[in-house]
């Protein structure tokens, strides 16, 4: 499986596994989370179900948008994830916006956990965190197959700055000789 792939269905899954408990039980989440013993007021209970559907829509487009699942009804060409195929041009685009959405619940959860020292944020960040840096790796490395030269096998879009590679300049000088 591409780690693009992985990435795509990890975070719709970590998004729907928070989304769950928050649209199908708002009244026990929002009980937990209080100090004292009162039942959650109306906007509590919709503030948790907003929140889920919003994390369950999220979800839901992370995994369409990137192309994971095919919006038409023919599959002829193999899937990639290049910037220029047209059947998903936001693949890249959503790829960035959930690493850095990742990035910034990871930290928040951070400082949740440094005040109160509470495992169930320790355990977000954690989740969070290897979703950023998942995303963050698909960013830098899974996004384009690079341009690789025919003859010597080398990406084209390296340069020799500061260090120049001599022997592959010779190797290459000799071919033309």
């Amino acid at each position: 499986m591409d780690v693009f792939y992985a990435y795509t269905y990890s975070t719709g899954g970590w998004l729907l596994l928070q989304s769950v408990p928050l649209i199908a039980m708002p009244r026990m989440i929002s009980t937990m989370l209080l100090d004292e013993t009162r039942p959650p007021t109306p906007l509590e209970i919709y503030l948790c179900r907003c929140l889920g559907l919003s994390l369950l829509t999220m979800a839901v487009l992370t995994v369409m948008l990137t192309g994971s699942i095919p919006l038409t009804s023919t599959i002829a060409e193999p899937v990639s994830t290049e910037e220029s195929d047209p059947k998903k041009p936001y693949a890249v685009p959503t790829l960035v916006v959930t690493s850095v959405f990742h990035a910034a619940c990871s930290f928040y959860m951070y400082t949740w956990y440094m005040t109160s020292d509470q495992v169930g944020f320790a355990v977000g960040m954690v989740g969070y965190f290897a979703l950023a840096a998942l995303g963050l790796w698909c960013a830098l490395f899974a996004s384009s197959h690079g341009k690789i030269s025919r003859k010597t096998g080398a990406d084209k879009r390296t340069t020799g700055f500061p260090f120049s590679n001599k022997e592959a300049e010779k190797k290459h000088a000799s071919k033309w000789l």
